[in-house]
């Protein structure tokens, strides 16, 4: 079990690292390249937006991985290119939607995140830019799925290759006025992002074109299936509802910090970019074993779905464990490194690094909710997690976050107010690491009770 959880996760930490890299170069360019913390603090913001724009597609992505693996487990590649056929129908009409609901209610959305104005401008012109790649994320995230779904991981490497090559090169060209470009500044970092992701698009239809993949669909399978389309549904929806109350809730959480001013907003963008990197292993892990899972349920197989999940798992703890050990030893160099040294910007590179060794603890538990949770949607039970992370986010690490945070928390109904504990971001951070371990407790409970492997797909 081990040799095929390593051919699957290596390639996939390395595309989740370049998809990182997205936001790190963003980022970095935001704290170099501006002398105050209003461009970092509204970087922070649309990292969070592109970050969550893609969960519009989790309800297809998620249906295409684990209806692509079944149906390559049980050696029927016809249903598989007609499932990747349907998930990408699907796929269009939410593409459709969320930009028709963008750009009615886009300023609205991104003034309700909390940011002072300032910075809330930046971030709402950045994001009007990048909006119109929301149909090339569409394609990366449903196309990808598929290729993971047959077992290809390589192809997503390939894809987020182009996307960051592409990001970095023409953001640092556009904003600084390289190579004879105009100088665009804070506009140059939007216009570069939307370039990288047209061109991982292209990629990505450029290797689902491939005949030799077996994936290519023909006429006949891009009508409109009924049939298939309630099974896409059946997987799908409790993943989409799982992606988008997540989405809520960490938006709602970004909220709750971005009102402490810049200096905290700022701060929380570094350090979130920062605790990312622990979740290259997560991510990576967590693909191989929804991809395994189906595979091998698809095959019949419950004893080796069962065991490469809960290989990977331990695996991930092991791998997420040592890098929460680095996040408290390194704190301080990594978070200057994002402001330009951390006598440019003291506060916010301070501030940043106690973040980080707050959560530093969490990153074992954080593991075993990553790992297990694509466990169970990959074998198709996608409504445990969904309820999971819903009850966490907004039962615990939403109200503690802003119990801790503020100095007076207003309570709902009109009936008054009480006094907060006021410990700003760190208080905020300090509700996540607790959220994050009830959660990955609780996932292991389920996943150890087993019934996950008899749901039908």
């Amino acid at each position: 079990m081990l040799r095929p959880v390593l051919r699957l996760v290596l390639p996939v930490m390395v595309e989740q690292l370049l998809g990182l890299s997205v936001g790190f170069v963003d980022k970095w360019l935001a704290g170099n390249l501006f002398s105050d913390a209003e461009p970092l603090a509204a970087v922070g913001l649309v990292a969070y937006c592109l970050a969550f724009m893609p969960v519009a597609f989790t309800l297809p992505a998620t249906a295409c991985t684990a209806l692509v693996a079944r149906c390559v487990g049980g050696g029927d590649l016809a249903g598989a290119r007609r499932a990747m056929a349907q998930c990408l129908l699907v796929a269009v009409v939410l593409t459709a939607a969320m930009l028709v609901l963008v750009a009615w209610h886009g300023g609205t959305i991104v003034g309700l995140l909390g940011l002072p104005e300032g910075s809330g401008r930046l971030a709402a012109r950045y994001l009007a830019i990048v909006m119109p790649a929301l149909p090339a994320m569409m394609l990366i995230a449903v196309g990808v799925a598929a290729l993971r779904g047959a077992g290809d991981m390589v192809a997503g490497l390939v894809a987020m290759t182009v996307v960051n090559g592409v990001n970095a090169a023409a953001s640092y060209a556009l904003a600084t006025g390289a190579l004879g470009l105009p100088r665009l500044g804070w506009d140059g970092l939007a216009w570069g992002t939307l370039a990288g992701y047209a061109c991982g698009s292209v990629c990505v239809l450029c290797l689902l074109a491939r005949r030799d993949r077996g994936l290519r669909p023909g006429a006949a399978d891009w009508r409109p299936d009924r049939a298939w389309q309630r099974r896409i549904l059946a997987v799908g929806l409790p993943a989409g509802a799982d992606a988008a109350s997540n989405a809520v809730c960490h938006l709602t959480f970004l909220s709750i910090v971005n009102r402490l001013g810049n200096v905290d907003a700022a701060a929380h963008a570094v350090a979130v970019t920062i605790e990312s990197l622990a979740f290259l292993p997560g991510s990576a892990f967590q693909v191989a074993s929804a991809t395994l899972a189906g595979q091998f349920l698809g095959a019949g197989d419950e004893r080796r779905a069962r065991g490469t999940v809960w290989l990977s798992a331990v695996a991930c703890m092991a791998l997420m464990g040592t890098a929460g050990l680095a996040f408290f030893c390194f704190s301080r160099p990594l978070a200057g490194w994002f402001v330009g040294g951390a006598a440019a910007q003291p506060a916010v590179a301070s501030l940043a690094a106690s973040l980080v060794r707050i959560v530093a603890f969490a990153q074992p538990p954080l593991a075993l909710l990553m790992v297990l949770s694509g466990g169970l949607r990959g074998g198709g039970a996608t409504r445990p997690p969904m309820l999971v992370n819903v009850a966490g986010l907004a039962i615990v690490r939403l109200p503690l976050a802003v119990l801790l945070a503020w100095h007076v928390v207003p309570l709902p109904g009109g009936l008054g107010a009480i006094e907060g504990f006021a410990l700003g971001a760190r208080g905020a951070w300090v509700a996540m690491a607790v959220d994050l371990t009830l959660r990955g407790l609780a996932m292991l409970a389920i996943f150890a009770r087993g019934g996950w492997v008899r749901v039908r797909v």
